[in-house]
């Protein structure tokens, strides 16, 4: 039997579209009479907002060509989602000034040392940064075979699609608590995401059902779901991983099987 979220309706509509779950991003709030929010975000480090009186969460991050989902995120703001006017506002991930910040200096440092290169020589190869490491203890959310892959800047594969059969068990990817679920985000159908940590949230969409609550804490193995085909056109699960509001490659992170 489907849980049905606690969360208001004005709720939903002002938003937070956790996946993140992004950075969560291509997520696109059901909000009539208002215009689509941005399918992709575009982080402003080292900017803020200051809330205004009557200013909603979705009008200041579709303004600012950010995603509500990753507005909410990026300053940790929760159900029912309130803002109020004097409230500053990131319009970055919480890492993002400092990075910006360390890859500048980094810069200036490696045009100052960098050795002259002789015609003879290949230029030196960009290496691909690790990815960040994570305290949480994943395992798989679900059995099946991988349908589709996460592709880093596609808004469209920002998670691993997992098949399976109607109504087999959607499992916690890792302890935490459930942070959303519901079914207010276009194109995730029936959505669960869990909070891990300060850092770290996972999402399960396109259930069939929603077997927990916000607010409810669980372990890694503790069914949420039943997979399903709300808001896709076959029976899976779309599951996301995000460091700090924005997509990684779950892959990355899951255990081999």
């Amino acid at each position: 039997m489907t849980t049905r979220s606690r969360m208001p309706a004005a709720a939903v509509l002002a938003l937070l579209c956790l996946f993140l779950l992004a950075a969560c991003s291509s997520t696109v709030v059901r909000t009539p009479g208002s215009a689509s929010a941005p399918r992709v975000s575009t982080p402003k480090p080292g900017a803020s907002i200051v809330v205004s009186r009557g200013d909603t969460l979705y009008r200041l991050a579709v303004s600012n060509g950010i995603s509500p989902m990753d507005l909410a995120l990026w300053n940790g703001i929760r159900a029912p989602y309130t803002i109020y006017p004097g409230q500053r506002l990131r319009l970055y991930p919480q890492s993002g000034a400092q990075a910006s910040r360390t890859a500048a200096t980094r810069g200036s440092t490696a045009t100052a040392q960098r050795p002259r290169v002789q015609p003879t020589q290949a230029p030196p190869q960009a290496t691909t940064p690790p990815p960040p490491r994570s305290s949480v203890s994943w395992r798989w959310p679900t059995d099946g075979q991988i349908l589709n892959r996460f592709a880093a800047g596609d808004p469209t594969r920002q998670g691993v699609g997992i098949t399976g059969k109607g109504g087999q068990p959607v499992r916690a990817a890792g302890d935490g608590v459930v942070v959303y679920s519901g079914s207010g985000l276009v194109g995730y159908g029936e959505l669960v995401i869990v909070k891990h940590d300060e850092q770290w949230l996972s999402a399960y969409g396109h259930n069939r059902s929603r077997l927990v609550n916000e607010g409810a804490r669980v372990k890694a193995g503790d069914q949420i779901a039943e997979m399903g085909s709300t808001g896709a056109s076959r029976d899976m699960l779309h599951f996301e991983i995000r460091y700090n509001g924005k997509p990684v490659d779950p892959l990355q992170y899951l255990p081999r099987r």
